[in-house]
């Protein structure tokens, strides 16, 4: 009795990725997460940091509350002064800045256990995959190219531009990925990490798998809705691609 209680949810877990998987075509990827950590030697509240004392050069300080100046996430700077300043010179320049920060943390960017082979896998076995990312773009294809992969998703990396109103949870970066492949919503898949990437995928139509590589990061995707598939780490996918589970 004990055994079979035990295998059960294994089982199960095992079929719902087996059937996520089989009816994927094309697999749509996060990149910070999934794919890799991005900050992992280069700290993100170091580049946050850097964003709030340039705005200060700048004579701009006032723009960010005390909260905001101290926030740990780039990205929320850059959407601070994007709402006081929509589509400006100023974000436009705050936003490159944030990509030459991304730049430089490739180069310490740490791989998402498994990632490189389930990319590898499933591009192998006739899959097409892009990348549909807030990262900018040029980082992400920076961390491929490092990475040896860049023939797996080229020419399908969609990520950040000044227009931060396209930026995950809108579909945007998700709708030019599948319009580009030719592909059916319900024939893709998503990969992400963060509630983001759920509602995303939730409002492109398409299937979503989540990756959550602490307790933490899951109870944000299941407090979010996440009621696919979410796995801890990559191997069980890696597992199913190559007919192993």
């Amino acid at each position: 009795m004990t055994d079979t209680t035990q295998t059960e949810p294994v089982t199960a877990e095992t079929e719902n990725i087996r059937e996520v998987i089989t009816r994927a075509r094309f697999v749509l990827f996060d990149f910070d997460g999934p794919i890799c950590r991005l900050f992992a030697g280069h700290s993100a509240e170091g580049v946050a940091k850097d964003l709030v004392e340039w705005l200060a050069r700048q004579g701009l300080r006032g723009l960010l509350t005390e909260e905001e100046r101290e926030h740990p996430d780039p990205m929320a700077v850059l959407y601070a002064v994007h709402r006081r300043h929509p589509r400006s010179d100023l974000v436009t320049e705050l936003e490159e800045r944030l990509t030459q920060q991304e730049l430089k943390a490739v180069d310490s960017a740490m791989p998402t256990a498994f990632a490189d082979p389930v990319i590898r896998t499933w591009s192998a076995v006739g899959a097409r995959l892009a990348i549909a990312t807030n990262n900018s773009a040029r980082t992400a294809l920076g961390y491929l190219e490092q990475r040896g992969l860049t023939e797996c998703f080229t020419p399908n990396v969609y990520g950040r531009t000044e227009v931060l109103e396209h930026l995950k949870p809108d579909p945007h970066c998700l709708n030019r990925a599948l319009n580009a492949m030719g592909a059916a919503p319900s024939a893709a898949l998503m990969i992400g990490d963060a509630p983001s990437d759920l509602f995303a995928a939730q409002r492109a139509g398409v299937p979503f798998l989540g990756y959550a590589r602490n307790a933490a990061k899951e109870k944000w995707l299941r407090e979010a809705g996440a009621r696919d598939v979410v796995v801890g780490s990559l191997e069980p996918v890696l597992r199913v691609l190559r007919g192993q589970a």
